[in-house]
């Protein structure tokens, strides 16, 4: 039996196919590493400028004569920082890590519950109160943080971890998602646990949540960072030197008089290396996470 060898022009043709595929991959991948590649020099700036900057004096930061990095780094500015009387920048720090984890426990607690509660527990006003969920993401903070300062005021929180804590335990925007989430959680799992005796608290606490690990990650790491850099909440309730945050601390370096660039830069760095560390720690679970916030009910 013979057999017939394909024209020569096919094979050819083939040939330059096989060629122009193989060099549009490699163009592709040249183009997106190259795209990758500036895109982590330009994230990478502010962090080399805030490094290069809290090592320097201040005549170096702002003169006119750029060096990549000072000619004589000043490692002083760390204790410096530290020893400055008129901030106490180690105890708005430990303020901080107080405020940012309650508050992170606090807001999975509470919306995780909502959400859950808003997806499985059935209730002929479920839906009429999600939206009234919904409503409050389009009033302004604006709005309610006057009325929000007046009640906690009123209640003798100011200059306090509750006062910091409590009145932003809540969120509409978190509800949202821990409920979206749940409705594409697998029913089979919770009625499997509710045929074993287990009420809806015992289906959350011992089903729902061991297996959402990687979404309470997420949604752990956006909160702490969102709670870590708040500023003006903790502005206006801080009014003692004691209660301050990190943030406010670092606002404080810069008056209608004297700007301490040094000071500032090294306090940026300082303050940063938590969420960074934080980031770090979550990261696998953080982009699984938001994967997962695209699960439609």
């Amino acid at each position: 039996m013979t057999t017939t060898a394909p024209p020569i022009k096919d094979t050819a043709s083939a040939i330059s196919k096989a060629r122009k595929v193989r060099r549009g991959s490699v163009v592709g991948s040249t183009g997106l590493y190259f795209a990758t590649g500036i895109a982590a020099f330009l994230f990478l700036v502010p962090f080399y400028l805030i490094v290069r900057n809290a090592l320097s004096t201040d005549a170096e930061i702002t003169g006119e004569n750029w060096k990549f990095f000072p000619t004589d780094i000043q490692w002083g500015n760390f204790s410096e920082l530290f020893d400055d009387p008129t901030v106490p920048y180690a105890t708005s720090l430990w303020n901080s890590a107080v405020v940012g984890v309650l508050h992170t426990v606090g807001t999975l607690l509470v919306c995780s519950l909502a959400g859950y509660g808003l997806a499985r527990i059935p209730y002929r006003h479920a839906d009429k109160i999600f939206y009234v969920v919904l409503v409050t993401l389009m009033v302004p903070a604006a709005v309610t943080f006057v009325p929000s300062f007046v009640l906690v005021s009123s209640l003798g929180w100011v200059s306090s971890f509750r006062g910091l804590i409590i009145p932003g335990l809540f969120s509409g925007f978190t509800c949202f998602l821990f409920r979206q989430y749940f409705l594409g959680f697998p029913k089979e799992l919770e009625e499997a646990a509710r045929v074993d005796g287990l009420s809806y608290w015992g289906a959350y606490w011992r089903v729902v949540v061991p297996n959402s690990l990687n979404f309470f990650a997420a949604i752990a790491t956006i909160t702490f960072i969102s709670g870590w850099n708040a500023f003006l909440w903790p502005l206006v309730i801080g009014q003692d030197q004691e209660a301050w945050t990190v943030q406010v601390a670092l606002s404080s370096y810069m008056t209608n008089q004297t700007v301490n660039f040094h000071l500032i830069f090294m306090a940026t760095a300082v303050s940063i290396l938590p969420l960074v560390l934080v980031f770090l720690f979550l990261q696998r679970w953080l982009v699984q996470g938001v994967a997962q916030t695209g699960i439609k009910g």
